[in-house]
């Protein structure tokens, strides 16, 4: 059976490197396509290329799932037209051994998939960020018009509202807006600075203008007399130094997709986000899909063997690869309804990232019972048949 697990083991992982070979390429080329769009002045053609090969590994993990199947059907396939199948199933190996030993062959694939979740996708997200700040001004996540907001508690035991208009990267930032409130949510003090940057647990602003409001301005303007001090003051400061919860790394984390952020660092933007009773949903289902990802490609094996087994002694390799595109598809479709339905319909977040995935299990699996009880049945009436004809 070693001999046999190696042999399987090639096809598959031959037939998968070809697959994601021709999809990542596909995709690249359509979103190279794209980008050119871009390509001026400040983006040069051989910059558009950087900025694309580092977008390899995010392909690379978005398409390893389906490329998996789609590789496996096809390989399952051959062995199943050649009749290699066959054999397996005559010298006495069960569907579910068959199915266990592909399980083993996808275990180096499992760890090589948490390598590429957890260390390669972010580090490379990470410099592909930093370079379309450098290179466009700009970058992808979750920026709205009027730049990034943070929100944090302060020494005082009040809030702080933290608007950054530019991310230049390695924590250092450009326009600056600080709103400081008391614990009764009245506004402190408003502060504009023109650059800063966050190391240490410390964010140092330069070039500032500090508003500072005294604390009750509506008593101060309750009667028709004019206040001895003045209600706000204005204050211009060369710098300024304040305690903060935000790390660059806490920076970074605002920029990048949750999926595509290692665990640890989606586990700290989490405890980050919690401790400022700021909304995590999004970022504890993709926390518990990255958990669930490299899993995933257990149950794309598992889909993938009874479509290889089905029909063994006919072959059809085409249309069991067609059928292994639907199906790869469909667990992509499903995938994005369960997120989106999870996210309207407030479900647990593990259930949002592990319906799809065991879903597909259970009918894979319900599939493999029924075409081996199909086969067992198979042999026992045959079995009859030459006990009928010898008697």
């Amino acid at each position: 059976m070693r001999t046999a697990r190696r042999y399987i083991a090639r096809e598959i992982y031959r037939s998968t490197t070809i697959i994601l070979v021709a999809l990542v390429g596909l995709f690249m080329f359509f979103a190279l396509i794209e980008g050119l769009d871009q390509v001026g002045r400040r983006l040069t053609l051989l910059n558009l290329f950087y900025l694309q090969a580092l977008d390899l590994p995010n392909h690379l993990y978005e398409l390893l799932p389906i490329g998996l199947l789609i590789g496996s059907v096809l390989a399952l396939a051959g062995l199943a037209q050649r009749h290699e199948l066959t054999i397996l199933r005559a010298s006495g190996v069960s569907g579910l051994r068959l199915l266990a030993t592909l399980w083993l062959i996808t275990l180096p694939l499992v760890a090589g998939a948490y390598v590429l979740s957890e260390y390669i996708t972010p580090a490379a997200d990470l410099q592909g960020s930093e370079s379309r700040l450098a290179l466009l001004g700009r970058t992808e996540g979750g920026r709205l018009s009027s730049g990034y907001w943070f929100k944090e508690s302060d020494a005082q035991g009040g809030d702080r509202i933290i608007n950054i208009h530019t991310l230049n990267g390695q924590g250092h930032v450009a326009g600056i807006t600080l709103y400081e409130f008391n614990r009764d949510d009245t506004l402190r003090s408003f502060t504009q600075a023109k650059a800063g940057q966050f190391s240490q647990g410390r964010l140092d602003l330069h070039d500032l203008t500090e508003t500072r409001i005294q604390p009750r301005p509506t008593s101060a303007l309750a009667d028709a007399h004019v206040p001895k001090d003045p209600i706000a003051t204005v204050v211009r400061l060369s710098d300024r130094s304040i305690r903060t919860t935000l790390t660059p790394e806490r920076l970074i984390a605002r920029i990048l997709t949750p999926e595509r952020m290692a665990i640890y660092d989606l586990l700290d933007y989490i405890h980050y986000l919690k401790a400022n009773h700021l909304q995590t949903d999004r970022q504890e289902v993709a926390l518990w899909r990255k958990i669930a990802y490299p899993f995933t490609l257990l149950v794309m094996m598992t889909i993938a063997a009874p479509i290889g087994f089905m029909q063994t002694r006919r072959g059809g390799v085409g249309p069991k690869v067609f059928i292994g595109i639907i199906l790869g598809v469909g667990f992509f479709m499903l995938n994005q309804l369960a997120l989106n339905a999870g996210t309207l319909g407030n479900w647990a977040p593990w259930a949002t990232a592990l319906v799809p995935s065991l879903a597909g299990l259970s009918l894979a699996l319900l599939a493999l019972l029924a075409m081996e009880r199909r086969h067992h049945l198979s042999l026992w009436l045959r079995q009859r048949r030459l006990e009928r004809r010898t008697s």
